[in-house]
């Protein structure tokens, strides 16, 4: 992910760091940011909230007001001590870590947006059985259109299921995560067939 952001893969927009189009393009953030908002917002006891891959922190920052205590992950060392310098509240803390081989933090509620659609079938299922400590998942990916075959595997990097017309299904084979419930949060279809960002809100406990 290093390489992602030191020759600027996912674009740049005079940022040293950049997390891309589906980070900053209102189309795709505005019904996110608004969902998630909803969510946090209908508790009266605010939630620690653990965002695991904040990237340049474009949208996670919107949500800091909303919670108790708000701990920002990345595994890239020099975006967050970038995010440490550009982002600082009273509740939020940033943690340079690695989701599939670190202990994460303990919180409420774990976010992760467009993240796990990146790895291997094997480091999803790392991070996923870490995800039962937490009481709400809220999870993004992005998939094709219309019927696909899910959870086919790739090699983890910069690419996604999708150039082989496939997406994370986190309730099935092989990863068969248990949920107590599950919601659709939000849907945004892309133009000229580029799929669909889904983002679901998972009740663990």
């Amino acid at each position: 992910m290093d390489q992602v952001y030191e020759m600027h893969l996912w674009g740049k927009n005079g940022n040293p760091f950049y997390s891309g189009e589906g980070s900053h393009r209102s189309e795709i953030i505005d019904p996110y940011i608004k969902a998630v908002t909803s969510f946090l917002k209908s508790f009266e006891e605010p939630l620690v909230v653990c965002d695991l891959g904040c990237g340049d922190f474009n949208v996670g920052k919107h949500f800091v007001k909303f919670t108790k205590n708000y701990i920002a992950v990345d595994v890239v060392e020099e975006l967050i001590n970038y995010n440490k310098q550009n982002f600082k509240a009273n509740n939020l803390e940033f943690q340079c870590l690695d989701l599939a081989t670190d202990h994460l933090p303990a919180g409420d509620c774990a976010i992760l947006r467009q993240v796990l659609q990146h790895l291997s079938n094997r480091e999803v299922q790392h991070i996923l059985d870490k995800l039962s400590n937490f009481k709400y998942v809220i999870l993004t990916e992005h998939v094709p259109k219309g019927q696909f075959k899910a959870n086919k595997d790739i090699i983890s990097g910069q690419g996604t299921r999708l150039k082989k017309q496939s997406g994370l299904q986190i309730l099935d084979a092989p990863f068969n995560f248990v949920a107590k419930s599950e919601n659709t949060l939000s849907t945004v279809t892309l133009e000229d067939d580029k799929g669909i960002i889904v983002t679901t809100l998972f009740e663990i406990s």
